[in-house]
């Protein structure tokens, strides 16, 4: 699929992973107390409607890393518009290839992106950026079902085949270092927030679909998600996970 194409579909929505305010606020109130000004990075930041909120709640610099610069204007132009452009640290980069100091950051957060670079390798990569009492918050597409059902087990082992259980991805944290504050699955509403807007999306670009066969594929492929969540979204979701680097390692 032509990047042109994803961008077609994606850009300018208010989320491009399920989240809400509430949900980045509840996780911040996991959070064990932080510096007066915390040093915050927000790592695949995307347009980053959380990294705003970051700012709004803690009242300090976020710096927002994301590799895709379009997103990142989105995140400039939000910024501007609520006053807070002096809060936020714009950064293209990879999340992998930070250029930041050891121990240098009191808390990363990543809402919908870990998965880019796969979890265990951010784990172990971020782990050592940490201040001392430092902590990681992210979401993760997570298996809330014992027993998937065979269709959505199919599908997700060719979309995300390193999707785990919620103690599948614990055991991920301890194994890289980690203590597990908390964790809490996604309401059923952050859903909601993220998809319906994409709907009304392709239902707008499908015109253009038959004469731009990568965006036919994009919307595709849009379309099968959501339908495979409406069928066996009960069993299946993103959940906050919120560590700090365990102190018997540090």
């Amino acid at each position: 699929m032509s990047p042109l194409a994803f961008e077609s579909v994606y850009r300018g929505l208010p989320r491009y992973a399920p989240g809400s305010d509430p949900s980045t606020r509840k996780a911040l109130g996991l959070v064990p107390a932080l510096p007066e000004l915390p040093r915050v990075c927000d790592l695949g930041c995307g347009a980053g409607r959380q990294t705003l909120e970051l700012a709004r709640e803690l009242k300090t610099k976020i710096v927002a890393v994301d590799l895709h610069q379009p997103f990142l204007d989105e995140l400039a132009a939000a910024a501007s518009e609520a006053g807070l452009a002096h809060l936020i640290d714009i950064r293209c980069a990879s999340m992998d290839k930070l250029n930041e100091p050891a121990a240098s950051i009191d808390l990363i957060w990543s809402e919908g992106a870990a998965y880019s670079i796969g979890v265990a390798r951010a784990l172990e990569l971020w782990r050592p950026l940490l201040c001392a009492g430092g902590v990681l918050a992210f979401t993760e597409l997570t298996w809330l079902a014992d027993d998937p059902p065979s269709a959505a087990l199919s599908y997700w082992a060719q979309e995300y085949p390193d999707m785990t259980s919620v103690a599948g991805n614990r055991l991920k944290a301890e194994q890289a270092g980690y203590e597990v504050l908390g964790t809490f699955p996604l309401p059923a509403e952050d859903w909601k927030a993220y998809y319906d807007p994409l709907e009304r999306r392709i239902a707008g670009l499908r015109g253009q679909a038959g004469d731009w066969p990568d965006l036919a594929a994009v919307i595709q492929a849009v379309e099968t998600e959501i339908h495979t969540f409406d069928q066996f979204g009960d069993c299946y979701g993103y959940v906050f996970y919120i560590l700090r680097p365990s102190p018997l390692l540090v």
